[in-house]
């Protein structure tokens, strides 16, 4: 069992940068790859950047491409998502998963979920 927990979130203006965290209960996160996801209203759950378990390998959306880097401390059972020039169209809820093989950009691959981190970018 993986407990997620995202921090992080708020208000930035168009322009600015954000850093997600989210903090992992149990000895085995090193195990876990992770990724992370944001869904906006009315719209689906889509794949932000993902990470493998030790952290040598890193993916990330087109759409974040650049914009976006995803890191983890193991030591810390913490994986990270720092996101600079933001845009109002990055505005939803973001959330961390984990999963025990590789990191893909399927959200149904993933086993668990944190509860989210509403991140709000104003024009």
């Amino acid at each position: 069992q993986v407990h997620l927990v995202e921090s992080g979130g708020g208000l930035v203006q168009a322009g600015g940068s954000l850093r997600l965290s989210c903090a992992a209960s149990g000895r085995t996160f090193s195990s876990y790859a992770m990724g992370w996801f944001r869904q906006a209203p009315g719209k689906e759950r889509e794949f932000v950047a993902g990470i493998s378990w030790s952290g040598g390998t890193t993916y990330y959306a087109d759409s974040m491409t650049g914009r976006c880097t995803i890191s983890r401390d193991n030591a810390k059972n913490t994986v990270y998502l720092q996101m600079n020039s933001l845009e109002p169209e990055d505005t939803a809820v973001y959330y961390c998963a984990a999963r025990l093989t590789s990191a893909t950009p399927h959200p149904t691959a993933y086993d668990y979920w944190g509860q989210g981190t509403q991140v709000t970018v104003s024009s």
